[in-house]
């Protein structure tokens, strides 16, 4: 499982919605539910299943689901 698939994994339990389908693009608008109680739900999982950390700084540039994707790559070096 690629880290997308993995990443979708997690929102889909985050969310509990199995039918939510990210993609780099998506952002918070676009997924219901996803709230600042949740994001903030979602970071520690993916950090979690992981196995990383974010910085306060990294977390304020995430614009949409790719930015995530990106950091977590380059952390978990994949």
């Amino acid at each position: 499982m690629d880290v997308m698939e993995q990443l979708n994994a997690i929102f889909c339990q985050v969310f509990d919605d199995d039918d939510i389908r990210i993609a780099p693009e998506k952002t918070a608008n676009d997924i219901d539910g996803w709230d600042s109680l949740s994001h903030v739900n979602l970071i520690v999982a993916v950090e979690a299943h992981f196995g990383i950390r974010f910085s306060q700084k990294e977390l304020l540039t995430f614009k949409n689901v790719g930015d995530l994707l990106s950091c977590i790559k380059s952390k978990a070096g994949k």
